[in-house]
């Protein structure tokens, strides 16, 4: 598996063991609909976070992990929830969040962003 691929995953799995410790509960993970992956659906109370993780290993040259998220990926990131929603028939708050992980040699930095983007 190509390196970043190994990132990205425990990328993934850094953001699961935060949700889970600031009291969400997972309800899925790599959800697919159409050409969108969800990354992490999970709920907390009446809300539903739909969690972009975005991981490196450096912030200085290309930029913060939550630059990466452009208006496509957002607007097919819409599509999949309002599929997921309806489908479940879900009476929820739905909220955008990125969780935004640069992790390297010197350590990991781990930043939770609620209301990452507004959906329309």
């Amino acid at each position: 598996m190509a390196q970043h691929n190994e990132l990205g995953k425990r990328g993934e799995e850094l953001a699961v063991a935060h949700l889970l410790a600031t009291g969400y509960e997972i309800v899925a993970r790599n959800f697919m609909y159409q050409k969108a992956e969800v990354d992490i659906i999970a709920r907390k109370d009446n809300i539903l976070a739909v969690v972009e993780v975005k991981t490196r290993s450096t912030p200085d040259f290309f930029g913060d992990p939550q630059d990466f998220v452009k208006k496509k990926q957002i607007n097919q990131l819409v599509k999949a929830i309002d599929y997921f929603v309806n489908e479940h028939n879900l009476d929820v708050e739905v909220r955008f969040d990125i969780v935004a992980i640069i992790k390297n040699k010197a350590g990991t930095r781990l930043e939770h962003i609620e209301d990452a983007f507004l959906h329309f």
